[in-house]
């Protein structure tokens, strides 16, 4: 008898994913999309990706992200609604941290919000949530009067820059005057001969770097990928895949959906309170952020670990006082390449957390000595 299951879906492809191949790149499935994870060849892997990206220059393909455009009169106060950030205090040109919140204060998603200009918003939301996001964002302001909502995602690719070298690197392909550009801030111009570029000062990975956004075209994104592993050779550039990109990350303190923050994390237990405006005025969430705080508090959140003793505290590990009980999960945990030791985030009681107290991470089966210590657990050397 014939199965009856349904095929499973084909992963979706970014216009690189030739490329990637080509270069030997370990591919995964990352929220239905087939991408690299690591680039093992010549000398490469994760740990020298890493390396790269805080000591010269590396380069990710991220055109998995999804883009939401707001155009019309009504495009401020919809992006003011729907998100936690003040969208007001932008100018055209600048960009912001923010995140969809659900009435309950808790994590729809974590964004980019760009200013492209008086009515005109663009969003970055993560690939794994794109759409999810945009049904959630035309269930709640779709319906709103002068406002037009146009899921984008399929018109850009997106290659980031990051590292001490990557400005060096990209000033090679365009007479844009990088250095002007400044952190958070997006302008328009020529790269690598490319018209209508959107190169912005922002990442995900610590390190200065930009992101650039080209049409999504093959042939195009290419271009953009070789021009900028050719401008950055000088400064040792490697391609880099998704498994840095996430140590990278932990290593400065950021956030990951599904992780750090999610539809059962608060803003204030996630600890990003300092994005958080809850003066601007209603929007969804506040009602819920404001109960928590005049209650006293998060009674939990999220800290950052240091392992003391040999074990790395992997996603999922529960976490242990010295008595034994546990009281918490790690939440995102690996080894930290350039600060040469293991780390992670967990959630934890807010007392816990208060007390800075050393904590023990069940490390299949052995109970693992970890101290808790500030975030971010790295940052980068000021210039």
């Amino acid at each position: 008898m014939a199965s009856s299951a349904a095929p499973a879906a084909a992963l979706k492809k970014t216009a690189l994913n030739a490329t990637h191949r080509a270069l030997k790149a370990k591919m995964v499935d990352f929220g239905g999309w087939d991408m690299p994870v690591e680039y093992p060849g010549n000398g490469g892997g994760l740990i020298a990706e890493h390396m790269a990206v805080r000591t010269g220059v590396g380069l990710f393909d991220v055109s998995h992200m999804g883009e939401i455009q707001f155009r019309g009169p009504g495009s401020l106060a919809a992006v003011q609604q729907i998100s936690m950030n003040d969208a007001s205090r932008l100018k055209d040109g600048q960009a912001h941290y923010s995140a969809l919140l659900t009435p309950q204060g808790t994590f729809v998603d974590d964004i980019l919000v760009h200013r492209l200009g008086e009515n005109d918003y663009l969003l970055v939301v993560n690939a794994g949530t794109k759409d999810k996001d945009f049904a959630w964002v035309r269930q709640q302001v779709g319906g709103w009067p002068g406002i037009h909502l146009t899921d984008y995602s399929a018109y850009y690719s997106q290659l980031a820059v990051q590292g001490p070298r990557a400005l060096e690197t990209l000033q090679k392909l365009t007479k844009v005057e990088l250095g002007a550009i400044r952190n958070y801030w997006f302008t328009w111009g020529q790269v690598a001969g490319i018209h209508n570029v959107l190169i912005a000062r922002t990442g995900y990975s610590g390190e200065d770097g930009f992101e650039v956004y080209t049409p999504s075209d093959e042939a195009t994104t290419v271009k953009m990928w070789e021009a900028l592993l050719e401008a950055g050779a000088e400064f040792g550039i490697r391609p880099c895949g998704l498994g840095a990109r996430n140590t990278l990350r932990l290593e400065a303190g950021m956030s990951l959906y599904g992780h750090e923050i999610s539809e059962e994390i608060n803003v204030l237990e996630a600890g990003l309170d300092r994005w958080l405006k809850l003066d601007k005025g209603s929007f969804l969430g506040r009602d819920a952020l404001l109960g928590v705080r005049e209650s006293g508090g998060p009674r939990r959140k999220i800290a950052g670990l240091q392992m003391v003793e040999r074990g790395i505290a992997r996603d999922g590990y529960a976490v242990l006082d010295l008595d034994g009980n546990t009281i918490g999960a790690i939440t995102s945990g690996s080894p930290a390449p350039f600060l040469k030791t293991n780390i992670a985030m967990a959630l934890l009681p807010a007392e816990v957390v208060a007390s800075s107290a050393d904590l023990l991470v069940d490390v299949r089966g052995n109970r693992v000595r970890a101290r808790q210590v500030p975030l971010p657990f790295y940052k980068r050397p000021k210039q």
